[in-house]
């Protein structure tokens, strides 16, 4: 991966889960499509939002820890270092980004206040788009 002048990473975009959005498109509920494809952050974070819609907090950090970590192993292949754009723009992003943007949420809800800033950090680090997008722009 080359560097810009800048000295940061180019932006990394994920590869869509062709299989699993059409399941999410057609009307299959996100708990089914997170069995029936564990590893796309997009289903995890739809139950995380939902979860904290509800007041579920400890069921929508569990949901937005698990589709956070889906999406940083998906970061890792897809060449991403720990750092960088993770644009918003690019739309098979937008899982990663929502589960991060309900963990920082879930955090904040248990009193988990360091992991909640991180998290926020991390998001408007990442993409300043989906922080504005998910609420949780500076």
């Amino acid at each position: 991966m080359s560097m810009n002048l800048l000295g940061e990473p180019p932006a990394t975009e994920l590869p869509e889960d062709t299989a699993a959005r059409a399941a999410l498109d057609e009307g299959t509920d996100a708990a089914d499509v997170a069995r029936a494809h564990p590893t796309y952050s997009l289903a995890w974070a739809m139950l995380a939002e939902h979860a904290l819609a509800e007041g579920r907090d400890l069921e929508g950090y569990a949901y937005a820890r698990v589709g956070y970590h889906r999406g940083l192993d998906s970061l890792r292949r897809s060449g991403w270092r720990g750092h960088g754009p993770v644009p918003w723009e690019h739309v098979p992003n937008r899982g990663f980004l929502r589960a991060l943007a309900a963990l920082a949420k879930a955090a904040g809800s248990i009193g988990e206040a360091d992991e909640a800033e991180r998290c926020s950090t991390f998001l408007a680090e990442s993409s300043a788009t989906a922080a504005e997008e998910l609420g949780l722009a500076g």
